[in-house]
């Protein structure tokens, strides 16, 4: 399969999509490494996490050219946060290991938290370096074994991970890396008998179908899928910086991260204003080749991608939601490459398709609401809970509303969690946390022996 550069529309890579046999082969051999690795000290998976690090480091250059070749990230962006989420997640696994109690005392019982086994991990292609590590990672400190089937769309960071890997000594079987799409690896992933968990991130229809094929086996299952987050401006808040703000979250990365903060609330007495400041700092994006420093957004992924985000704009101006700024086709004077022009809506209702459903595009929705109430009704009327974020002034006003939200992650005021901030959603946006010592426990069964002193 040829993997496209999407701000050319060139081929840029040839990679074999595996099968069945793969997968066999790849479980087997994790299944053995297990029978070693699963007991490995934590001394000995300290040392190996430092020798990781070290050749990460030694491929940082190559990671971030890759992650802008396969999936169109603007050169900075590749090179301060994709790439440096990869660094990031394994760094705070390696902490939380050092300290993390694998033993405790329960009553009369010793508790011991152990290793679960063969893990399936499926990654997506819109921040693929931070995916692949925040699943790797602590599935390596915990000592299971392993098996990635990163998206085919942007196979080539998972490539230079796998080197990476090999370099830093990871035992044979431990790290198993198969490129393939989902009918041909992926069912073959979910379904196996002797894998033991299955952690996937995607779209909320694959996820159904990861569920579905796991099912039969009673493995354990965590997924991280969409989400349509609700930024909650209040009207004491700082109208211009919030707005700024919010949209740029949207705009960057072209829109493909499923925490964005895509539908804006913003009381009706400020919503014109807000309209107003959104389309100037869309205007201010700088559209581009993603390898020119100046860039500030890329192209998205694949044409697919670029015709779903196409169809999605299209309908939000056959709702009846006023187009502020951008709208169809490419930006002007892009010719190639899958370029959308940022776009902005305002007069949104929360029932307009635009609204509802995951549109992974830099397309920003403005609904307004006239009360705290009614914007907390509005924020947790949807099917997804990801995330959310709030932009006020009153501490208490503020606390209120983010108890009542129905989201795995609240932003306060711009506030972002860190490496240790437990990552995952409510609803239809998933099950299980990533990220730090909560990330841990996804792969770990818990033992209990009673009766030795």
């Amino acid at each position: 399969m040829h993997v496209v550069d999407p701000a050319t529309e060139e081929n840029c890579a040839l990679i074999s999509l595996g099968n069945q046999n793969d997968v066999d082969a790849a479980v087997g051999a994790a299944t053995q490494a297990f029978k070693s690795y699963g007991f490995s000290s934590r001394n000995e998976r300290i040392e190996l996490f430092e020798s990781i690090i070290t050749e990460y480091k030694n491929r940082y250059n190559d990671m971030a050219d890759a992650i802008t070749e396969e999936m169109g990230a603007p050169k900075t962006l590749a090179v301060k946060a994709q790439a440096a989420a990869g660094m990031a997640h394994f760094q705070t696994a390696l902490n939380v290991l050092r300290e993390f109690e694998f033993e405790e005392t329960t009553g009369n019982s010793r508790i011991y938290k152990e290793p679960i086994g063969v893990c399936g991990l499926i990654t997506p292609w819109n921040w693929p370096m931070n995916q692949v590590a925040c699943k790797v990672a602590p599935a390596l400190a915990t000592g299971c074994t392993m098996i990635l089937k990163p998206s085919e769309i942007a196979a080539l960071s998972a490539y230079v991970f796998a080197e990476v890997m090999d370099k830093a000594g990871v035992p044979d079987g431990v790290f198993n890396l198969i490129n393939g799409d989902g009918p041909g690896v992926g069912t073959a992933l979910t379904s196996h008998p002797m894998i033991d968990m299955i952690s996937f991130t995607g779209s909320e229809r694959a996820g159904s179908l990861v569920a579905q094929n796991a099912a039969p086996t009673i493995k354990r299952v965590t997924q991280e899928l969409g989400g349509k987050s609700a930024n909650i401006i209040l009207d004491d808040a700082n109208l211009e910086a919030a707005v700024q703000q919010g949209a740029t979250f949207v705009f960057m990365n072209s829109g493909q991260s499923c925490n964005a903060p895509t539908r804006m609330l913003v009381h009706e007495s400020q919503h014109e204003t807000a309209a107003k400041i959104a389309a100037a700092t869309a205007a201010r994006v700088v559209i581009g080749d993603p390898t020119n420093e100046s860039t500030s957004m890329g192209p998205v992924v694949s044409a697919a991608q670029f015709q779903k985000i196409q169809s999605y704009i299209q309908t939000g101006i056959d709702e009846g939601a006023a187009l502020v700024c951008g709208g169809p086709g490419k930006p002007q004077n892009v010719e190639r490459g899958y370029f959308v022009k940022p776009t902005v809506f305002s007069n949104v209702d929360n029932q307009m398709t635009i609204a509802r459903e995951e549109i992974f595009g830099p397309v920003l929705s403005i609904i307004p609401y006239g009360s705290d109430e009614e914007a907390i009704e509005i924020a947790n009327d949807s099917p997804f809970g990801l995330a959310a974020y709030i932009q006020g002034e009153d501490r208490e006003r503020l606390a209120h509303i983010a108890a009542r939200l129905r989201a795995g992650n609240v932003s306060v005021n711009g506030q972002m969690g860190d490496g240790n901030t437990p990552f995952g959603g409510y609803k239809r946006s998933g099950n299980g946390r990533e990220r730090g010592a909560h990330g841990f426990q996804e792969y770990l069964e818990i033992k209990a022996v009673t009766g030795i002193d």
